[in-house]
């Protein structure tokens, strides 16, 4: 039995690495172990996923930015249902004659060839000819044919992909032919943002790679987490696809997934390649016992991270919006396809490559043998003079911070796309012939028995221009759909009261509805939401920091530090995007408002991105503390080890957000300067300012806690041996 029991003790102590690793330092040994298993298990599923991977901009939606459950998308259902499609993702095709009336001549013809076009569709229902005092213009110049969605949103944002292209070219020397209405705006809108998507990624990459060079000091070891970073990309991208066949998943999910995934793909394979390379150029262990020690180190802070980003993004789900679910979800598959290669391929291609990581080598190539001199020195400074330093950084994110107070956000208005684009285009003639209202028509439905009450009411708010005769639906139906034009254009604030007063003295069977209205329903559901997506954000994160350092105070003080870069971040926004500071630069038309989904997507995003660096800093000063038990030698030891991994990693993401800054519509962006500048805050200022100076200043009480808290939470260690 004695023997047994010993022989299953030495068993368990790898003779090679000369103890018995952690579970991730096993899971590093096992993979080098059957390195043949796990490099064919990632080559079928990057292969097989990727076939998919091509079809991701073509199969993926445009659609989905709803309120589900609220009155607009009520009406919608029912206007799509009993009037001929005629909803809210109907195709308006705007043709303007510039030689005399539209509903002759050339402009007839026109007109009969748009027509003909949109009834060959399928995904087409009704097509009405323009109306006088309705959709044909007084002057008779102008014209909007509408095309009825027969399909759902999704597949109506696809139809305006394939019919914008035919109907555009009907356009003659007197006539032009305008595609508009919400659904080629997200056609369009997706158009111009897969071109500047390419242009950034074109930018982003040689750029990235530039600084990874310049970080480790090799080609080969520069090029490994880029490398890694395509396969999870690629795979993620096919299953995009495949589950795309069951729920529709919006484009976005793979734009933001792209962007966020290459930057955090980096991060995770910088710090483990960094770890590695200090193993075995600064402690010259074994491949075996390099992996190891990896793997229960910086694998350890990489997997926690991971699980912060995932945590933060799924409460993204509680917005119960189709979008934003998906593009919740689309990151997080990203990451999870990212994380599982760094933890199992990389580990591989690090012990199969072994000392070749450092072929084509530049001259600093040993400056990453873990440990860095000017960090090191840099931490001996912050420890000199904590508050001088403390109070800088605090005061600098507190004043950027200080304008989030007076942000105001909307859903994007029709500035957002190019003013070449058709939808932009057709929108402008309709509001110059028609009025300011017209491209934000209200659909409202009720029964037949409440057409009058509610009839008298839209002629007796000043917020509606106009109301045409209610028309009774062709399908025996009872219902009544009257469509009324707003006296303001559709972004202008006083519509959002227009619709609150017109929902309060409508009877109460009728919904109101139409393109504007479900963006401002989406928008009143996101404020609703955002308090209570930010609160869970705040508590899980906390939460985990706590399992993972297992003490309260550090994880206090970390959750903090990056709510305040967040707010900062979020008050440079204000400026640029609801003020205009530098638009000009940066080539954009300002909207007056931040859009309304940025405050709790890019919230998750951010909080996430602060996680990870605070993850690693502070996994790194707990296994200092854990060797030394000394304050001192945890705020310094974590800089000399992980600043330089977080400065560099910094500088990747900065990078890459930024580039998508520089090109494209309006929310990429904001997307990019955004987080850019959440980054850079945080790298530079919160963890490698701020939050060594608060682990200076707690001392040995950012380490401590009670010992029932200790009994309820795992035993979790950074120390390799």
């Amino acid at each position: 039995m004695t023997t047994t029991g010993a022989h299953t003790h030495d068993s368990a102590v790898d003779p090679e690495i000369g103890y018995r690793p952690g579970l991730l330092g096993r899971l590093g040994v096992w993979v080098i172990d059957h390195a043949r298993i796990t490099t064919a298990v990632w080559l079928l599923l990057v292969v097989g996923l990727g076939l998919f991977a091509p079809r991701v901009e073509s199969e993926l939606s445009g659609a989905g930015w709803q309120a589900d459950g609220s009155d607009s998308v009520a009406a919608r259902e029912l206007a799509q249902e009993h009037f001929g499609g005629n909803a809210s993702t109907a195709i308006q095709v705007v043709v303007r004659s510039a030689d005399g009336p539209v509903t002759e001549g050339p402009g007839k013809r026109v007109l009969a060839e748009a027509a003909a076009i949109l009834e060959q569709d399928p995904r087409i229902a009704a097509v009405l000819q323009p109306q006088p005092g309705a959709t044909l213009s007084q002057d008779g110049t102008t014209a909007v044919l509408l095309a009825g969605a027969a399909a759902d949103p999704n597949e109506m944002v696809r139809a305006a992909d394939d019919l914008k292209g035919p109907l555009q070219d009907l356009s003659t020397a007197e006539v032009e032919v305008n595609p508009t209405g919400a659904s080629l705006l997200w056609s369009d809108f997706n158009e111009a943002n897969l071109s500047a998507m390419l242009k950034s990624e074109m930018v982003s990459w040689p750029v990235t790679l530039a600084i990874l060079v310049l970080a480790f000091g090799a080609l080969v070891a520069a090029g490994l987490p880029l490398i890694l970073t395509l396969a999870g990309l690629v795979a993620s991208a096919g299953s995009l696809v495949l589950i795309n066949q069951v729920v529709p998943v919006s484009i976005w999910a793979m734009n933001f997934a792209m962007m966020f995934a290459l930057a955090l793909g980096i991060d995770y394979a910088l710090f483990m390649v960094v770890r590695f390379r200090a193993a075995r150029m600064g402690h010259h262990e074994s491949p075996r016992q390099a992996i190891a020690e990896t793997m229960d180190t910086a694998g350890k802070a990489v997997l926690l991270s991971g699980a912060t980003v995932l945590i933060s993004l799924s409460a993204v789900m509680l917005v119960p919006s189709p979008s934003f679910r998906s593009m919740a979800g689309g990151i997080m598959l990203a990451v999870i396809f990212v994380l599982g290669a760094t933890l199992t391929l990389l580990p591989v291609v690090l012990a199969k490559l072994d000392h070749r990581i450092n072929k084509l080598a530049l001259p600093w190539v040993h400056a990453g043998e873990h440990r860095s001199p000017r960090f090191a020195a840099w931490g001996d400074r912050l420890w000199k003079r904590p508050f001088a330093w403390g109070l800088a950084s605090f005061v600098v994110l507190v004043a950027l911070a200080a304008p989030v107070i007076g942000l105001k956000t909307a859903m994007p208005s029709i500035k957002v796309l190019p003013e070449s684009a058709s939808a932009r285009v057709g929108y402008d003639q309709v509001q110059a012939s028609f009025g300011d209202g017209a491209p934000g028509t209200v659909q409202i439905v009720v029964p037949q028995v409440d057409a009058d009450a509610a009839a008298a009411v839209l002629e007796a708010d000043a917020g509606i221009a106009g109301a045409m005769p209610g028309v009774l639906a062709g399908d025996g139906s009872s219902y009544v759909l009257i469509q009324a034009v707003p006296a303001v254009d559709p972004s202008d604030p006083a519509l959002a009261e227009t619709v609150a007063r017109l929902r309060s003295d409508l009877p109460s069977t009728a919904v109101v509805g139409g393109a504007a209205v479900e963006n401002l329903d989406l928008k009143t559901q996101l404020d609703d939401s955002t308090p209570l997506v930010i609160g869970v954000i705040l508590l899980l994160g906390f939460l985990l920091l706590l399992v993972a350092l297992q003490a309260p105070l550090i994880a206090l003080l970390g959750t903090l530090a990056s709510l305040l870069s967040t707010a900062a971040a979020f008050g440079l926004a204000r400026l640029v995007f609801q003020e205009g500071w530098g638009s000009g630069l940066l080539g954009f038309e300002h909207q007056g408002f931040l859009d309304a989904w940025a405050p709790v997507f890019f919230f998750a995003m951010i909080f996430a991105i602060a996680m990870d660096y605070t993850v690693f800093l502070l996994a790194s000063a707990k296994e200092h503390y854990e060797h030394s038990g000394d304050p001192k030698d945890a705020m310094v030891g974590s800089l000399a080890h992980s600043g330089r991994v977080i400065f560099a990693a910094g500088a990747v993401m900065v990078a890459v957000f930024f580039t998508f800054a520089l090109s494209g519509p309006l929310p990429p962006k904001e997307m990019g300067v955004v987080l850019g500048v959440a980054v850079l805050l945080d790298a530079f200022l919160v963890r490698l300012v701020l939050l060594p100076v608060l682990l200076r200043v707690t001392g040995r009480a950012a380490w401590w806690a009670p010992g029932w808290l200790t009994r309820l939470l795992p035993n979790i260690r950074f120390s390799h041996s």
